[in-house]
């Protein structure tokens, strides 16, 4: 078995495009959140989102070129693109043993909802543009980063809802430690802030509706947190074995310590009020990478500021890490990005990466009441950044149909 390092990391979000844009907005505790700019949101329940901000997709893709794909698949080839030179790696791999796995729960729904809309307002002929399907499917974007540096080893997009991209980089760090190959870009990306997303999570609920206080409307653990706020953008990865980043002279960022699966078989969209797959996966990620609880420094949770999912998840932590949770360090940076789908565990597992390489944990923002069914003891890490050292940092992240993925990163020695 191989040890696994992440040797390259990129990402476009809605506080930064690229890392360091990203990594000083979390630190300096910056709201994502705005009025909605993508469409018409004045009849929406939810007129705000933590959309990517001043980007322009032909400063990084020929405009012919990204006319062919879906805002998602944009926001892959260039987190990719940051990472890939990032790692030193152009031109510096042996492409049979160099593959992309990439995650997004909902791929291109932009022009699904574009293409169908169009029509529904036609005379009935179907005038469909020959790129819509290639647009639209989810494996299309980890194709289109194969294409354009010419990765021929294993190459597919796992799609878990809202844990693909954690789901993506488990595979990812499975495959390159079974010596199936050397170098695997992962990551995720989504770009759901169309009318189809924003009407459908907001029938369900999901979605909060401060639209009088958007800048603090992602509440993770307040007691006046009202759901989720949606998010877009996307993160990459590269994953390497050390014997083949020590070969090349790469940089290291951190070393994959193991992760976790499982599944809360309770709901399709509700969290097991007990956190019965939270527990599960946590211990399973620990077990796998061979650690004990106390040897964890800080968690980046999935805390997506949902009444019912941040208990479940607090629940969970105190199950799972009893007296040493209060030693460590929580933080939600959904509270600034918002919830980027399926595209969250990637932009989160940076953000854990970049706590380890520089003992920092970033903020849960936009704390102002203690919930009384939180365990407030516990170290939220509200509203200010915490230097302390960071040898070990766990991320969860879950999806619709129960589906749950942990990530370890520690420091490379």
């Amino acid at each position: 078995m191989k040890r696994v390092v992440v040797t390259g990391i990129g990402a476009i979000t809605p506080i930064g495009n690229n890392v360091s844009e990203y990594w000083d907005s979390l630190c300096k505790g910056v709201s994502g959140a705005n009025l909605i700019t993508r469409f018409n949101a004045e009849k929406f329940k939810t007129k705000f989102a933590c959309e990517v901000k001043n980007f322009d997709v032909s400063n990084y893709i020929d405009r012919k070129e990204a006319r062919r794909m879906d805002p998602y698949a944009h926001y892959a080839l260039v987190s990719a693109d940051e990472a890939i030179k990032d790692a030193g790696l152009e031109g510096n791999f042996v492409s049979e043993r160099t593959g992309v796995i990439w995650g997004s729960g909902i791929g291109g729904l932009i022009t699904f909802f574009k293409e169908c809309s169009d029509f529904s307002k036609g005379d009935g002929t179907p005038r469909f543009s020959p790129f819509f399907i290639p647009m639209m499917i989810s494996d299309i974007a980890g194709g289109h980063i194969s294409i354009k540096y010419g990765f021929r080893g294993p190459n597919f997009t796992t799609v878990s809802a809202c844990a693909s991209s954690n789901n993506a980089i488990f595979d990812a760090y499975l495959y390159v430690k079974n010596g199936v190959a050397d170098v695997i870009v992962t990551g995720g990306s989504e770009a759901s802030v169309n009318e189809a997303a924003m009407g459908g999570f907001n029938s369900m609920k999901a979605l909060s509706e401060r639209n009088d206080d958007f800048a603090t409307a992602s509440r993770p653990f307040d007691k006046d947190r009202d759901g989720f706020v949606l998010g877009e953008g996307g993160a990459c990865l590269v994953l390497e074995s050390l014997d083949h980043a020590l070969a090349r002279g790469a940089k290291i960022y951190a070393e994959v310590a193991g992760g976790g699966l499982s599944a809360d078989a309770y709901h399709i969209s509700a969290p097991h009020p007990e956190g019965i797959g939270v527990i599960s996966v946590m211990q399973n990620a620990l077990s796998n990478a061979s650690l004990k609880p106390e040897d964890i420094d800080y968690i980046n949770v999935h805390g997506t500021s949902t009444p019912l999912g941040d208990i479940a998840e607090t629940i969970a932590i105190k199950k799972v890490f009893g007296e040493h949770a209060y030693n460590l360090n929580i933080s939600s940076t959904k509270s600034m990005t918002g919830h980027l789908l399926g595209g969250a565990g990637a932009v989160e597992a940076i953000a854990s990466i970049l706590a380890v390489k520089n003992d920092i944990v970033p903020p849960t923002i936009n704390h102002i009441t203690d919930d009384p069914e939180i365990d407030n003891k516990l170290n939220f890490t509200f509203n200010k950044f915490q230097k302390r050292i960071v040898n070990i940092a766990l991320s969860n992240t879950f999806g619709f149909g129960g589906h749950n993925v942990s990530m370890i990163f520690k420091k490379y020695i």
